[in-house]
């Protein structure tokens, strides 16, 4: 590692497999935190190579406890973090309200580092239990259309690196792992970069895959559509820009999707939205990026998903699916 963190530290970059050996060493226990606490606070200093990123996710998917939930055609709707905006559990509510509209989620999340409440954070407190148990999963898949895949359970290998993230509590490269690692490799991939350079590394490396995928970023630094100004979409061999007169909406303010300062402030508002009780701006952001993730899988235009999506939430069947999983997590 010392002569990595030279080399690095001199500006250079590493390849492909140095990157991937480095993060197998670390899964071994074969650095001291401060060696590891360093070699993160690198890549907070200057931007990861695509050879790099592409290093990282290969080594975390050839270490993670895979399950296999194919024959389902399932989507992951993820974001990176790391945005420091703060809001509620967008991608998280989208998940349930896609569920609800018919099409299988398997979502990846883990606790919140940068922000004050992750997915997981939230799921818990609501009373959803995590495993790795993939026959238990697969109930939640039958039974509600969506499953939890809770980070930790599945890339067991990264448990060194998990308490220095919590220390230094601001992101790294980990966030922009995060979407790619999903153990149940989904066909579908719906996933929000919290920058325009980070778009782009995934939509290269994304396109080498046969993964379906759809990619945003918010010009104002979300990660996610946040309905507060025009938004990058790359995808399959197409990037356009939406705004929110595409889903026939209103902009909205920042301080209409601001998430509370506690994780009990989060899930209120979380079961509030899902109640039929959130706001006029709480609901359109959290269809659209739903409905992004339903035109994703089955190729509808954006305005069809918006629909779809509203129809979800309306009706009580995304709440449906988050009261299913409570229960079968009993």
């Amino acid at each position: 590692m010392k002569h990595i963190l030279n080399r690095l530290i001199n500006h250079e970059h590493i390849s492909k497999e140095e990157a991937k050996r480095v993060l197998v060493n670390i899964s071994m226990g074969e650095y001291n935190q401060s060696q590891i606490a360093s070699f993160l606070t690198v890549y907070m200093m200057r931007s990861i190579t695509t050879n790099e990123l592409e290093g990282f996710r290969d080594a975390l998917l050839e270490l993670c406890l895979a399950v296999d939930f194919s024959e389902y055609n399932t989507i992951d709707l993820c974001g990176t973090g790391g945005d420091g905006k703060d809001t509620f559990n967008i991608s998280t509510l989208a998940s349930f309200i896609t569920a609800g509209a018919g099409v299988n989620v398997t979502k990846h999340g883990n606790y919140g580092v940068s922000s004050v409440s992750g997915s997981s954070n939230v799921l818990e407190h609501l009373g959803v239990a995590f495993t790795n148990d993939s026959g238990f999963l697969e109930r939640c898949l039958e039974n509600a259309g969506i499953c939890i895949l809770h980070a930790p359970l599945f890339h067991p290998a990264m448990k060194n690196v998990a308490p220095i993230r919590r220390e230094l509590g601001v992101k790294t490269f980990f966030n922009m792992l995060g979407p790619m690692v999903n153990p149940a490799f989904p066909k579908n991939q719906l996933v929000g970069v919290f920058s325009l350079e980070l778009a782009r590394l995934y939509g290269y490396l994304y396109q080498n895959t046969d993964k379906n995928f759809t990619i945003l970023h918010a010009l104002d630094g979300y990660d996610e559509i946040s309905l507060t100004c025009d938004t990058k979409v790359i995808s399959n061999g197409m990037e356009t820009m939406i705004s929110p007169e595409d889903f026939g909406v209103q902009q909205i303010k920042q301080s209409d999707i601001f998430g509370g300062n506690t994780i009990k402030e989060a899930a209120d508002i979380f079961v509030n939205i899902l109640e039929g009780n959130g706001t006029k701006a709480q609901n359109n952001v959290v269809c659209a990026n739903a409905a992004m993730a339903i035109a994703t899988v089955k190729g509808t235009s954006i305005s069809d998903g918006f629909e779809a999506a509203k129809a979800s939430l309306a009706s009580g069947e995304a709440l449906k699916r988050l009261q299913t999983l409570i229960t079968l997590s009993a």
